[in-house]
C-alpha cells in the first residue's frame, strides 16, 4: 500500500468500521458511513464524466459534505478546488477560470453568483441539500475505480491575502508527511502505509479535532485529515460563521482533544465566551489549542492558559506551500520554538544558512516533501522554488533570524515587510503591539506611499464595545512595546477589518483603505 488518502481512508474503514470519524452539527458518521457515502458521491461523479485530473469547485460552507467531496476526489483521482464563499461574481469566475474547474458543488446561498458565471461549462452543478442527498442515495456503491497511486495530486489554493490567490499542488506522499504530520503529530511518522490501519485499530481511537475555521482555508481542511491518518475524529461547527459557544459545546460534548483556529480573530471571541461563561464546559479533556495560518498575540495565549490551565496554546507556523514547519508555546513566559531541523533552514538572499547570532534577517525554506509548484503557474513556481546542490527548496515569504543557540526567531510574512526609510517592519509585531491596549479589539497594519519614506506604516484598528482612547494614547502605548520607526504615523479606527472567513488579514483590502482614509475620500 502507498500513501494515498483514499486508500489509507478505505482500509481504515475495513480495519474500525465503526469507529466515529466525522461529527458535524446532529451529523454523526463512522468510518464505514463516511467511506460510503464518499464512494456513491465519486460513482455520482463518475456518472457525470468526472475523473482523473479533473477539478471539482468547493463553494461550500462548513459541513460534512466538504469532507465527503474531497474523499469522493481522493477516490476518483480529481482534486477538489477550495473557493472562498465571500467571492463575489467577477472573482469566483477568475478562480473557475484559472484552476480548470468542470464541476461545482456550492451552497444553496450563493446559487446566484454560480448562475452569473455558469455559460455551460460545468458538466455538473451539485446544491447542497436534499437534492444532493438524493443523488448519493440513488449512486452506485461500487468501488471499481482507477488504481492510485501515492503520486496522486492534491491541490490547495492559497487565501489571496496579499496577491492573487494561487493552486498549490501536492502529491499525496508529500502532504502526508509535510501537512499530516505522517500520521503521528509530535511523534515519529509512520514508515509505511501499509503498518497505519493494524497499528490504528489497536489504538481505541485517536486524536479528537475541532477545527473551527472554514474549510476553504487549508489549515482547516488539514486538521480533518491529521484526524482521520490518526485513526481520530474530525468536529465541524455547520455553517459560514465561526460561533465560539457552539465549539465550546463541540468540546465538551466529543471530548476533543485538539481546537484548531486561526490568530486573534477566533481566539478573542473564544476568550470572551469562557470569561463570561465560568464553569460553563467541562474541558477537561482539551489538551492543546492551535493557532495555523494567523499569529496568536501573547496577551490572547496568556488569557486562554488562564481560562483553561490544563491546555497548552501554540502558535503553529508554516504556508500552503510547506505546511506544518514548527511550534512556538511558552515556557516561564518566554517562547519555546520546535522545530523540525530536518526540512527547515533559514536562507539569506544568496541562499546560503543564516548565520547563528549574525543578527541578519532570512527567509524560512522548506526541503525533502515539499508541493510541485503553483497550477499553470510556472513564472511563480520558478520564483518560489529553486534547486541548489541537487536539493530542491521552496521559499514561501516567511522572514526569520537565528539566535546564538540555533533557535528560529519567528517575524512574519515578508510580503507584507514594511520598508520605510531603509528600515523594514513586519506588520504582525506592531499588530502585536496595538492589540496589547485593553481598548483594541483587533489590527492591521500596512505599508502606504510616502514620497520621503518610500513606504509609512498605518494601522487600522477597532475597539472594544465602549472603549474611546484617543489616538496619540494608542500612539503613546504602542512606542512603549515597539521602536520609533516602527510604530504607526497614522492610526484609523474603524468598525470592521474585513478579515478573511478563516480569520486571516486582508492585506490588500487594508492597504486601500488606509489610502482611501488618508486622501479623505
Amino acid at each position: 500500500m502507498q500513501f494515498n488518502l483514499a486508500d489509507l481512508f478505505e482500509s481504515f474503514a475495513a480495519a474500525f468500521p465503526d469507529r466515529l470519524a466525522l461529527v458535524s452539527g446532529s451529523t454523526r458518521l463512522t468510518y464505514a458511513q463516511l467511506n460510503e457515502r464518499g464512494t456513491r458521491l465519486a460513482n455520482h461523479w463518475r456518472a457525470h464524466g468526472i475523473g482523473p485530473g479533473d477539478h471539482v469547485g468547493l463553494y461550500l460552507f462548513n459541513g460534512h459534505e466538504y469532507v465527503e467531496a474531497m474523499l469522493a476526489a481522493f477516490k476518483l483521482r480529481a482534486r477538489t478546488v477550495n473557493v472562498n464563499y465571500r467571492y463575489v461574481a467577477a472573482e469566483l469566475a477568475d478562480v473557475v477560470a484559472r484552476a480548470e474547474v468542470v464541476a461545482i458543488f456550492h451552497e444553496p446561498e450563493l446559487a446566484g453568483e454560480v448562475d452569473a458565471i455558469d455559460h455551460g461549462q460545468f458538466r455538473l452543478r451539485m446544491v447542497r441539500g436534499p437534492d444532493y442527498e438524493a443523488s448519493l442515495a440513488s449512486a452506485s456503491t461500487a468501488t471499481d475505480f482507477p488504481e492510485r497511486s501515492e503520486h496522486d495530486e492534491f491541490i490547495l489554493f492559497t487565501g489571496g491575502t496579499t496577491g492573487r490567490p494561487q493552486g498549490v499542488i501536492w502529491r499525496h506522499v508529500d502532504l502526508f508527511y509535510a501537512a499530516l504530520q505522517g500520521g503521528q503529530p509530535g511523534g515519529e511518522p509512520f514508515a509505511t502505509a501499509a503498518e497505519m490501519a493494524p497499528k490504528l485499530a489497536g489504538y481505541g481511537g485517536g486524536i479528537h479535532i475541532h477545527t473551527a475555521a472554514p474549510l476553504i482555508h487549508g489549515s482547516s481542511q488539514l486538521a480533518c485529515w491529521i484526524a482521520f491518518m490518526n485513526g481520530g475524529m474530525a468536529g465541524l461547527i455547520p455553517g459560514r460563521s465561526f460561533n465560539p459557544e457552539a465549539s465550546l459545546d463541540l468540546c465538551a460534548a466529543e471530548e476533543i482533544h485538539t481546537f484548531n483556529l486561526v490568530g486573534d480573530a477566533m481566539a478573542l471571541p473564544l476568550v470572551d465566551a469562557l470569561a463570561a461563561n465560568p464553569g460553563r464546559w467541562d474541558l477537561s479533556q482539551l489538551s492543546v489549542i492551535a493557532s495555523a495560518g494567523a499569529v496568536l498575540s501573547g496577551h490572547v495565549r496568556a488569557r486562554l492558559e488562564e481560562l483553561i490551565p490544563n491546555t497548552m496554546v501554540l502558535n503553529n507556523f508554516g504556508a500552503s506551500e510547506t505546511g506544518h514547519q514548527g511550534s512556538a508555546f511558552y515556557e516561564g513566559g518566554k517562547p519555546m520554538w520546535v522545530m523540525d531541523e530536518s526540512h527547515t533552514a533559514v536562507l539569506d538572499e544568496n541562499l546560503d544558512p543564516v548565520v547563528p547570532g549574525s543578527g541578519q534577517v532570512g527567509r524560512i525554506a522548506r526541503y525533502g516533501h515539499i508541493p510541485l509548484g503553483y497550477y499553470k503557474n510556472a513564472e511563480k513556481t520558478a520564483t518560489t522554488f529553486f534547486e541548489k546542490n541537487g536539493v530542491r527548496f521552496v521559499l514561501p515569504g516567511d522572514m526569520a533570524t537565528v539566535s546564538d543557540d540555533g533557535t528560529l526567531i519567528f517575524l512574519g510574512r515578508g510580503s507584507v515587510c514594511i520598508n520605510t526609510g531603509g528600515e523594514k517592519v513586519f506588520a504582525e509585531e506592531v499588530e502585536e503591539a496595538l492589540k496589547h491596549h485593553p481598548d483594541v479589539f483587533d489590527s492591521v497594519v500596512v505599508g502606504v506611499p510616502d514620497p520621503r519614506w518610500g513606504e509609512r506604516v498605518e494601522a487600522l484598528v477597532t475597539l472594544r464595545p465602549g472603549a474611546t482612547p484617543t489616538i496619540a494614547e494608542l500612539e503613546a502605548f504602542c512606542r512603549t512595546r515597539v521602536a520609533g520607526y516602527k510604530t504607526p504615523r497614522r492610526i484609523w479606527v474603524v468598525t470592521d477589518l474585513n478579515r478573511q472567513p478563516s480569520g486571516k488579514a486582508d492585506y490588500r483590502w487594508a492597504k486601500a483603505h488606509a489610502i482611501e482614509l488618508g486622501s479623505g475620500t
